[in-house]
Order: C-alpha cells, then structure tokens, then sequence
C-alpha cells in the first residue's frame, strides 16, 4: 500500500472494504494517468472521488469497472483479485456503472431499456427454440425496482425513454443500476445535466441506494452534492490519490485546496485539518 492509505481519516477494518486498488499505473506514451494509485471503498458507504482535470479520476475508475486494463497494480473485489478485461465481466461480478451520458437507448420502452443485454426469455418451448422475450416478467420487475427507489411518477413502463425528463432518465439508470448490481455502484456526474429538483431527487435516490445495502463511488465536481451525501472524500491528483477527508471534518474550501495543491494533505491518521483554508487567500490561515 502507498503512504496515501488513510489520510485524513483513520483506516477501517480491512474485512469491511469491498472494492480495492493497490499501485494502479496507467500510462498513454509519455502521459502518465495513474502513477500507483490507490482506493478502498468500504461497505455501507458513499464515497466520493474529486480531482481537478487530468488528475486521473476517470482513469481510475474505468479501471475499476474494467473499461481500461492497468498496465501495472491490482484490484481487489471482495478481497479477491480481479482481472476484469471488460465491463460486461465487471458488471457480471456485481460492479455497475451509471456512466454520464446514461448509456440508455431513447427509442427503446423503459422495461427494454432495463434488461439492455440482459434480456429475459420465456421458459416455454418459444423462449427455447424461438427466443422469444419474456415481457411480462420484464414489466414486472422493471416496475418493481422503480417503485423500490420511489419512482412513482413513471406510470407506463412501456413509454420510450426519449418521452422522460431528465430527471426520471437518470432515475431509470440508477434503478438499473441497483437491480442488477449487487456489489458495488460506481455514478460518474449523476446530476451534470439536471437541474436542481432533479439533482435533489438523483441524491435521495443514492441515500435509498446506500440504505438497501449498496455501497456507492460518486464522481462529481459538483461540492455541495458531495459533501452532502458523501462518508468519505478520495481526494485525486496527478494520478494517485493524495488524500481521504472526512467531509464532516474539513470544508469545502479545504477540499479544493488539496485537490489543486494550495494546501498540503492531510498526515496520517488526521481527524480535521490543523487550519482551514479560505479560498482567495494566498494560503492556510489559523
């Protein structure tokens, strides 16, 4: 492990970790996008990842879900060692992604859009010789994982996604997402393009995520959201993380000072920072 594990915030019991990095590089030619990068997410959590532009965040996180091969490092799931060579073999180890542009065919009903590549076939002799979809069962527990996240504005689970707001598009995401992922939910900018009723409903909809038991990586420049929801903050820099704050202890100002290197990062086993920083000023101040 690297002497960035823990900072900011006092290591928890390994057991309790079910996603895991360990000295990740990445490098395309000369330009180094992880330079032995860390991460851990814990059960039961939100975790957010922030990092200016470049930093690597994206980077690390399509090595996670497996839409890019590390050249070096490993990744743990559960403990394990993983080598996920794509995103479907990630998605089929319990690990879904609610990319930005939401991956959803519009032209497609909400129920179709649900089992995307995972569709269901009859059990009769037409499902086995004819292939035929099961659309009924489709229905069923599309509606069913909609109202689990209260979704109830949706009344026709058969309306084409092009005909849903924002709003209710990501929210078809984010129950496609909990229905089929049963490890880990990584959301990249869940809330970018929405406006800020829709952006509240996103953020319950995570917290009712997290309560069911899913543990969530949140990528997002948008601070307010991620110290709302966030447990931890992995603060990412030139390629590696620098730190891990605890957003009950530190700021928001405190958060994009580190992150762009105007405040140094936290030691190890630090609860709070020993000053705040005040954005605008030339550095830390008591």
């Amino acid at each position: 492990m690297s002497d960035s594990t823990g900072m900011g915030v006092p290591s928890g019991n390994a057991g309790d970790i079910v996603l895991e990095a360990r000295g990740l590089n990445k490098r395309y030619g000369k330009v180094v996008a992880l330079d032995s990068a860390d991460f851990e997410l814990r059960r039961n959590e939100i975790l957010a990842v922030i990092g200016d532009n470049g930093a690597g965040k994206s980077t690390l996180i399509k090595a996670l879900c497996g839409a890019v091969i590390p050249d070096a490092g490993e990744v743990l799931l559960g403990g394990q060692v993983v080598h996920f060579r794509s995103p479907m073999e990630a998605r089929l180890a319990g690990i879904e992604t609610v990319y930005q542009n939401l991956a959803l065919s519009p032209a497609l009903s909400i129920a179709d859009n649900m089992f995307l590549g995972r569709e269901m076939r009859r059990r009769d002799i037409f499902g086995q010789l004819f292939r035929t979809l099961d659309r009924s069962a489709m229905n069923k527990i599309a509606r069913d994982k909609l109202s689990e996240l209260g979704l109830m504005t949706i009344q026709n689970i058969s309306q084409s996604v092009e005909t849903l707001s924002g709003g209710q598009r990501q929210g078809v995401a984010v129950a496609r997402a909990a229905a089929f992922g049963s490890r880990v939910i990584i959301m990249d900018e869940p809330t970018a393009a929405l406006g800020v009723k829709e952006s509240r409903r996103v953020l319950e909809l995570m917290l009712d995520v997290k309560r069911r038991g899913l543990p969530i990586v949140l990528i997002s420049h948008n601070m307010p959201h991620v110290f709302e929801v966030a447990d931890r903050i992995h603060i990412h820099r030139l390629g590696k993380r620098i730190a891990v704050i605890d957003p009950k202890q530190y700021s928001m100002s405190d958060a994009v000072a580190i992150m762009t290197g105007a405040m140094k990062p936290p030691v190890e086993g630090a609860t709070g920072p020993a000053q705040h920083y005040t954005v605008g000023e030339e550095g830390p101040h008591p």
